[in-house]
Formats: structure tokens, C-alpha cells, sequence
């Protein structure tokens, strides 16, 4: 999804320029034809050497995607952008990906290793630090916030929010708007029951770990259910789905069962071969907070994790 580049001045002391919207011009074909032929047809007035220039320069995009080739076949079905301001960017990270945004939301892949936000030790570098200078390439005046978390050693989807509307309406209807987040774990041993509910009160003590408890007035219910889809080489991979999400919920709730996941020290793991936590937030559906469109993204378990079993 492109941007389009930060304003900048080379002057020391300079104030920056007061921002100023792109100029973007859409164009939709009226029937097949390739990208060139329809940017000299849609733009008469300009001179065909700065047509190509445009082309040159990422400063055409298809669909929203930047495009420089000149014979890419569009269809009426597009609509083909034309930014006559600067050149469109597209978002680039090798630890986060973007999977999805609009004007409200944004749904991203995070890497494991990297915090979702930031804490007393750690300000910059973090998920939300990345996504968002990424909107304030936009409009400096844009904002980003944080509608769910992954630990920082789990990799996969999380989303968030562009306004605070969006936010508050998929915090205070998390149960109801939310309707699947599903992961997958590696844990070491073999599980015995194909599938199963983990059903305990969670708390958490002075040093951060959080442990289960039968008092309800101690924790908060967490609810866990799991599906093994295969079993070797020492280790099972489940796939896990959350009635509750609470901290560390299935870290725990795999202890608990007596089969920790790979790489989980903090909890009761051997070191591992892949050398982190063998956790992946893999599927995430919710209903959309402003159109209510069904949304569900789906990523695939990481190499990684099948080298535990084996392989698929």
C-alpha cells in the first residue's frame, strides 16, 4: 500500500513547510489495455515524455500499489492513481508486514523478537513505533493506537487502530467483535488428546510471571482450547484457539498441561534448535468497527515450527 515520502528540509534551524495533501489523480480504464497506452489517453494534455517520467518515478500505482512497468495490463476493474506531488512509497520491514489498512484500521504481521509497544527500557523500535512513522508519511498529523498486543516473542497478526473511534469500539466489544484468533505452538512431548479445553483462574506475581490458581478472587478465568495437527520427533503442534486473552494465557495453559512450548523457558522449556519461542498468532477474524464487514486474515506457520515435527 503506497505513501508517499516525509516533508524534509535541508536548511538548519528551518522550519519545515506547513503540510500540504498530495495531488492524486484517479483514473479507471473503459476496457482492457496496458498501463502506458492508457496514462497517454487519460492525460492528453501532457506531454508524453512526462507521462513516462511519472511511470519512471512510482508515481503511478494500480490499485494502490506503485507500478513502473509500462505494458502492465489494466482492466475497468482498476483504478489506476496518478501522484502528481512526489512519488508513492510502499512499506518495507523486515520485522513487520502489512497485511491490510484503510482509514481505520491496519492489521500487521509482527516478527518475534520485537516488542508490540514500548515500556520503561524500550521507546523506539517497537511495532507501533514502525506503523506509526509509516501513517505520518502521510499526514504528520495522523495517529496510530493500540487496540491488542503479542508478546514480544510471538510473531504474528495484531491489529490497530487510526482513530480513537475504532479503538474504543473494538476495546469495548472485544468479545463480541472479535470472532476467532487462532495460534499455532510447537510444545515439547507428545500431547495426548487430539483435542481439548484448558479452563483456569491466571494471576500474576511480583516478578511478572503469571501462574494458575483455583481461586477466583486471586485470577482471572482463562479459557484454552487446542487441536493437535501432528504429532513427531519429541514435539506436538497444536493449533490453540482463546475464549479469554489474558497474559501469557496460552504459555501458561500449555505448562499447565504439562507439555510446555518450545523455547519457553520462562515457563518450564528446554532450549531449542530454532532458537525462540515456537508461538505464532496465526489467524485473526473480527468484525470491521466502522463498515461491520467480516475481516479475517490468515498467515502460515512458520518454517520454522515444522522443522520441530519434521516437517508438513
Amino acid at each position: 500500500m503506497p505513501r508517499k515520502s516525509p516533508v524534509t528540509t535541508n536548511r538548519p534551524g528551518a522550519q519545515k513547510a506547513p503540510f500540504k495533501p498530495d495531488v492524486i489523480e484517479n483514473y479507471t480504464p473503459a476496457s482492457d489495455t496496458t498501463l502506458l497506452d492508457f496514462l497517454f489517453a487519460s492525460m492528453p494534455e501532457r506531454k508524453r515524455t512526462t507521462v513516462k517520467e511519472l511511470l519512471k518515478y512510482n508515481r503511478v500505482a494500480v490499485n494502490g500499489m506503485p507500478v513502473t512497468l509500462h505494458n502492465t495490463p489494466v482492466t475497468p476493474a482498476d483504478t489506476v492513481s496518478v501522484n502528481l506531488t512526489r512519488e508513492f512509497k510502499v512499506f518495507s520491514n523486515r520485522r513487520v508486514k502489512l497485511v491490510y489498512e484503510d482509514s481505520d484500521i491496519m492489521v500487521i504481521e509482527k516478527g518475534y523478537g520485537l516488542l508490540s509497544m514500548g515500556n520503561d527500557k524500550v521507546t523506539d523500535g517497537t511495532a507501533y513505533t514502525i506503523m506509526r512513522d509509516w501513517v505520518k508519511w502521510e499526514n504528520p498529523s495522523n495517529k496510530l493506537f493500540i487496540v491488542h498486543r503479542l508478546d514480544r516473542d510471538t510473531s504474528g497478526l495484531m491489529m490497530l487502530a487510526k482513530n480513537e473511534k475504532a479503538k474504543e469500539t473494538m476495546q469495548h466489544n472485544w468479545n463480541n467483535m472479535v470472532i476467532s484468533r487462532k495460534y499455532v505452538c510447537v510444545v515439547e512431548g507428545y500431547v495426548d488428546d487430539d483435542e481439548g479445553e484448558i479452563r483456569s483462574y491466571l494471576a500474576e506475581n511480583s516478578q511478572h510471571e503469571v501462574y494458575t490458581t483455583k481461586n477466583p478472587e486471586e485470577g482471572k478465568l482463562a479459557v484454552t482450547r487446542y487441536r493437535v495437527i501432528k504429532r513427531a520427533m519429541g514435539h506436538t503442534m497444536v493449533e490453540v484457539s482463546l475464549e479469554t486473552g489474558r497474559k501469557n494465557q496460552i504459555r501458561v495453559h500449555m505448562k499447565e498441561l504439562g507439555h510446555p512450548i518450545a523455547g519457553d523457558r520462562r515457563y518450564g522449556a528446554k532450549s531449542t534448535i530454532i532458537h525462540r519461542l515456537a508461538l505464532h498468532a496465526r489467524t485473526l477474524r473480527f468484525v470491521h468497527p466502522a463498515t461491520r464487514r467480516d475481516m479475517n486474515f490468515e498467515t502460515p506457520v512458520p518454517g520454522s515450527f515444522w522443522k520441530l515435527v519434521g516437517g508438513k
